[in-house]
């Protein structure tokens, strides 16, 4: 099962992840870490829905291309009176994605082509191809 624990990121991403989610607390908004590692076993299985399983496409990753594998990355969302808030268009959404920027994540909704609202990464600097080749922050 996926890590949700801030202690399994890189210790670099550590205290960047720290600063966002106190960052959304002192704005009045709690998120919950619904990722932070993840194995290929799992991003494989997540790659499989959409395609190979039933459901809507949720990744466009393959085991080695997911951020969450090399552990810069968490995915979260913002809980809104005491339940998780999927519609991606509350402030509360808004409030977070400014958070993470400030703390300085790159951030999935940002992106143009399959966008991921609840994914926030840190990269340092580094390709995909820089990880999968061994490089570290």
């Amino acid at each position: 099962m996926a890590s949700r624990s801030l202690e399994d990121l890189d210790p670099k991403v550590q205290p960047y992840a720290h600063a966002f989610i106190d960052g959304c607390k002192a704005r009045g908004v709690d998120l919950l870490v619904t990722c932070t590692y993840r194995s290929g076993e799992e991003q494989n299985a997540l790659y499989a829905i959409g395609r190979t399983q039933p459901g809507h496409k949720v990744t466009n990753a393959k085991a080695g291309q997911s951020f969450h594998q090399y552990r810069v990355a968490l995915d979260v969302v913002p809980m809104v009176h005491g339940k998780p808030d999927w519609s991606g268009t509350s402030e509360a959404w808004k409030i977070a994605g400014e958070e993470g920027l400030k703390a300085g994540f790159e951030w999935g909704a940002k992106w143009l082509s399959f966008p991921e609202r609840a994914h926030f990464q840190m990269r340092f600097g580094l390709s995909l191809a820089d990880f999968q080749a061994g490089k570290t922050p």
